[in-house]
Formats: C-alpha cells, structure tokens, sequence
C-alpha cells in the first residue's frame, strides 16, 4: 500500500495541506492526525490501527510520539492492541471515554477494538 501524502491523509477528514492542525508536520504526522481527526466520540482504535490507517503499517509506537508532540488530537480514543489505557493517566483517559459512552474496567477498554 503507498504511503498517502499529507494532503491526501487528510482530505477525506476535512483536512486540508494549509490546515494549521497539520501545517509543518511530516507526512507521517500528517496522516496520523488525518486519521485522528476522523474519529468521533466512542470511537476506539488501538495504536497499530492507527498506524496502519495512516498508510503506515508497523509504525504503531511512533503514534504515541504523535500524540505528545501535536496538540489538539483526541489522544484518549488510542489504546494499546489489548485494550490497556495509558499508564501515566488512566484515570483521566478512562473518565474521557466514559464520557464518549465507553466503558473500561481494570484500566482497560471492556468493549472488542
């Protein structure tokens, strides 16, 4: 599968190359932010889905360095292939998805990703 410019990452989320959201991003960046940009509330998906979504299949650890380097992003809709949340805030991830109607247990997401 080709690797989608920026632009194309992003143009099916109302996203657009000059869209500060992912002005001066790679294209990497881009396309995640593209695919994040996408979800909505009670949407889930697991890092490696992300990765691949954004054209990029095996790159599921550099979506974590996305989400702390750009601003803005629903970081709480990405969860670990298992469902774990984050450790360093998984309360606050938790109250973030039960807001979207998501339910978690144990630190992790109860529903199938």
């Amino acid at each position: 599968m080709a690797r989608p410019e920026p632009a194309e990452a992003a143009a099916g989320d109302g996203l657009d190359e000059n869209d500060p959201l992912i002005a001066g991003l790679t294209d990497f960046e881009a396309a995640v932010v593209g695919v994040l940009a996408a979800t909505g509330p009670g949407d889930v998906l697991a890092y490696g889905e992300v990765a691949a979504e954004a054209g990029y299949p095996g790159a599921a650890r550099a979506v974590g360095n996305v989400l702390k380097r750009v601003d803005g992003l629903p970081w709480w809709r990405v969860v670990t292939a298992g469902g774990r949340l984050i450790p360093h805030a998984p309360e606050e991830q938790a109250s973030r998805l039960a807001a979207e109607g998501v339910a978690t247990a144990d630190g992790r997401v109860v529903a199938d990703l």
